[in-house]
């Protein structure tokens, strides 16, 4: 019982400390009829929704069979590499950033193994987890800090790109630089170790991609989000009810806790006024640092209510997902396929800092020249 406790504690943390802090700051504001509007619901349909629907076009094999199918004509150390960090980076901009790496990491494993070269396959591993982070950071689906604040904020969809895509553009010549520095020398496989994968139930794969889209039709607000939660559910329900089995029930809830603190917080003057006195010196450079230790989901979320600049806080979240591996959850999911098999010596925590940091240095030191 004990190391069960432990063990969710450990997988979960966001969650019970979230938790907590509501549970908490309902003792010095006591639940009333004003907790109901604290809660964005459209946020928390659209985020279920298109987990169920990625959820579902993972159950029936989507993503592996188009990996697979890509990964099977590379042979190349140099360019599998350089694939498998490309494929986080665009994947990221409509799966989500822990989506795209739970697809793509057991494959990246599996095939630069036929390598035997470990220093290279931590290397490709660390480009695709800041690859997945950078990539998703340009459309608003592509997280859940970003979704959050399109919605908070009320941002037009080409806003939003607009105001990303110098970041992305940038992200995406630093990662393709950073793949050839670290592969200067080459080598081949006669061939690729890629499993057989069966292609994907056309039907429904029609049906997922249609739920998709009415779920993108919602995000850009010409379908009201509880027509989409009734159909996307309906749906699924009669076409593959476990595919509900995988929905991050964890973040939803981790999101209904922080609509609470952040309800009231907001309710305290004394509270309310002194953050938004220090977040306001500097946006951008708060929302980096905050996300390097709460994590971004959680700044995006917190800060949120304490400030009216979203375009700084959009960006500040964004790149805050660089840095510790604790600064966006999906980093985690990438270490975590990484630790099954690590070797010792290998400095993975201290790779991936560096990587991450450079990365970071170099993309706010950007953020300082357009601002």
């Amino acid at each position: 019982m004990k190391t069960k406790i432990l063990k969710f504690f450990k997988t979960d943390t966001i969650l019970v400390v979230s938790g907590t802090l509501a549970m908490i700051s309902c003792f010095f504001v006591h639940p009333d009829k004003e907790y109901a509007d604290y809660v964005n619901y459209r946020v928390l349909s659209i985020l279920f929704s298109l987990m169920l629907v990625v959820s579902a076009l993972v159950r029936i094999g989507t993503f592996d069979y188009l990996t697979n199918k890509l990964l099977g004509r590379i042979h190349s150390e140099r360019y599998i590499s350089l694939f498998l960090v490309l494929l986080s980076f665009f994947l990221s901009m409509f799966l989500t950033n822990d989506v795209a790496l739970v697809t793509l990491v057991p494959f990246a494993l599996m095939l630069l193994a036929a390598f035997g070269d470990r220093r290279r396959t931590i290397y490709t591993l660390i480009l695709m987890t800041v690859g997945a982070n950078l990539g998703s950071m340009l459309t608003p689906i592509g997280n859940p800090q970003n979704l959050y604040l399109f919605t908070e904020y009320g941002f037009s969809l080409p806003e939003f790109l607009k105001l990303m895509l110098p970041y992305s553009l940038a992200s995406l010549v630093l990662l393709i630089l950073c793949v050839l520095l670290l592969n200067r020398t080459d080598h081949t496989a006669d061939q690729a170790t890629v499993r057989p994968v069966s292609r994907p139930n056309l039907p429904k794969l029609a049906v997922y991609l249609a739920l998709f889209a009415v779920c993108l039709l919602t995000v850009a607000e010409v379908l009201h989000y509880g027509i989409m939660l009734g159909v996307v559910a309906a749906v699924i329900l009669v076409m593959d009810f476990r595919a509900y089995k995988k929905v991050d029930y964890a973040l939803l809830l981790t999101f209904v806790f922080f609509f609470i603190l952040i309800g009231n917080l907001g309710r305290i003057d004394a509270i309310r006024n002194t953050l938004t006195e220090i977040v306001d010196q500097n946006v951008t450079l708060t929302a980096v640092l905050s996300s390097q230790i709460i994590s971004n989901v959680p700044a995006a979320m917190l800060l949120s209510a304490f400030t009216a600049k979203g375009n700084a806080l959009l960006i500040g979240v964004n790149l805050g997902g660089l840095g510790t591996l604790i600064a966006s959850m999906a980093s985690l999911i990438t270490y975590k396929f990484y630790a099954k098999e690590r070797r010792p010596g290998e400095g993975y925590l201290l790779k991936f800092t560096i990587i991450n940091v450079i990365f970071l240095v170099i993309l706010y030191g950007l953020h300082l020249l357009i601002r």
